[in-house]
């Protein structure tokens, strides 16, 4: 008998088809962030403004990019400087051709606002940031500023943290006292400590730009009004530069992949 052999139909791959939507949901996701970036930026940013922290994360790109668009409209803006908070903002500031400006010219209240992104935040606004391990200049540059603008997509939103971001609290601390300062977290209640690793790029530990190690540690979910007190007890602890637990972000910008951005504010 003989047998006809038909081509498939080019319309009909599978992994075409998955592949078609991952790229769609990576563009709708990019669009989300986009649109709470830029509406975080022209709510936020005055033309009186002189000193502008600028944080990490994939959201914070947008923010940068907002900037660098309005120094025509807004020439103020040419007379700013923009104060990172590690190599990757600092770049994007230096890639926008934004005048630049270290934190370590600066005391508490100096800044006149920062905008960064999160990894997590909870229905009191709290966060967890230091998925890449900035978290000690993250906080150093919140605490230097009068106000805190937190911009991210609807990914990390949570009631409470420790709800979705379960790699846990990033923790600096200093190399030699790591070993220790993971035995006391256990004893403060983590269920998880990880030394985090530096990853394919580089063997053994990741090194944060001040030189020291970060500890990854799961304290389950976290009620929101146990932040701040989690916060002391961690930074109490001897070889402990920093934490990631952060309770004073004034608004959060949520970039909606189902609709317009969302605003919340703490009360």
């Amino acid at each position: 008998m003989l047998r006809t052999w038909v081509r498939p139909s080019a319309a009909y791959n599978p992994l075409a088809t998955v592949r078609k939507k991952f790229v769609i949901s990576i563009a709708t996701m990019n669009a989300a962030k986009q649109a709470a970036g830029y509406k975080a930026i022209d709510n936020h940013l005055l033309p009186s403004f002189k000193y502008v922290g600028i944080g990490s994360g994939s959201t914070v790109v947008y923010c940068v990019e907002r900037i660098a668009q309005l120094r025509e409209k807004v020439p103020e803006i040419n007379s700013m400087y923009f104060v990172p908070t590690g190599y990757q903002s600092r770049q994007l500031i230096v890639d926008a051709g934004l005048p630049l400006m270290e934190i370590d010219q600066f005391s508490a209240g100096e800044l006149d606002i920062v905008f960064d992104g999160a990894d997590e935040v909870d229905s009191q606004l709290n966060c967890i940031k230091g998925g890449g391990g900035c978290q000690f200049q993250e906080k150093l540059v919140g605490k230097c500023s009068k106000k805190f603008i937190a911009v991210v997509d609807d990914s990390k939103i949570s009631q409470r943290l420790g709800e979705h971001w379960l790699q846990g609290i990033p923790i600096e601390v200093v190399p030699s006292a790591h070993k220790k300062v993971a035995v006391d977290l256990k004893r403060l209640g983590a269920s998880k400590v990880t030394l985090r690793s530096g990853g394919k790029s580089k063997a053994g530990p990741m090194v944060t730009d001040n030189a020291n190690f970060v500890l990854d540690a799961y304290f389950g979910e976290i009620a929101p009004e146990r932040v701040a007190e989690l916060d002391r007890s961690i930074k109490l602890l001897v070889g402990v530069v920093e934490t990631g637990l952060f309770d004073y972000a004034d608004e959060v910008y949520i970039g909606r992949t189902s609709g317009p951005t969302e605003i919340l504010t703490r009360k």
